[in-house]
């Protein structure tokens, strides 16, 4: 798996600061993709365990609330993904979303990705929709993108949005 950057501090990707990383490749080619780099999946620096360290050191700090994880699409990286959050986990407990253009339906039926669903808090699906984009919505760019609170849409095997943000 292949990283665009991490970001020590970040407010812009989820509640309070936040640390977050970027994973490299995308093949989605959204409509005025933000992260156009980041679609490549050889753009940037290959995940090892300097990246891993580096993201538990600011999970570390109390100051941060939780971990982002964007990309590119995480979920076209599944095996590195899931290998990289089973070790985060067994260092924090702090919340973890990821935003995906993969709808939570979709990656809920997929062995792999539900294992990844299953080490997530909060999960931002859906494409971004440049014809749905509102400056308004908080944390997400388009309106058809949905921020679901992931243990509960697990536990009643439906998709449970997280309270704030409908």
């Amino acid at each position: 798996m292949k990283y665009g950057q991490i970001r020590k501090y970040d407010v812009a990707n989820g509640p309070g600061i936040r640390t977050t990383f970027f994973i490299s490749g995308c093949d989605r080619n959204c409509k005025n993709c933000f992260n156009r780099d980041y679609m490549d999946f050889n753009y940037g620096k290959t995940w090892n365990d300097e990246s891993l360290k580096e993201v538990l050191s600011y999970l570390k700090l109390k100051e941060v609330e939780g971990l982002t994880i964007l990309g590119g699409e995480p979920f076209e990286s599944p095996e590195g993904l899931y290998d990289a959050l089973v070790q985060i986990r067994e260092e924090t407990d702090k919340s973890i979303r990821i935003y995906s253009g993969f709808k939570f339906e979709v990656l809920n039926n997929f062995r792999l990705s539900r294992k990844i669903l299953e080490l997530i808090d909060v999960l931002v699906d859906g494409e971004f929709v440049e014809d749905l984009k509102d400056l308004k919505l908080k944390f997400r760019g388009s309106s058809n993108q949905r921020i679901i609170d992931v243990k509960k849409s697990l536990k009643y095997n439906n998709v449970i949005l997280l309270d704030g943000y409908n």
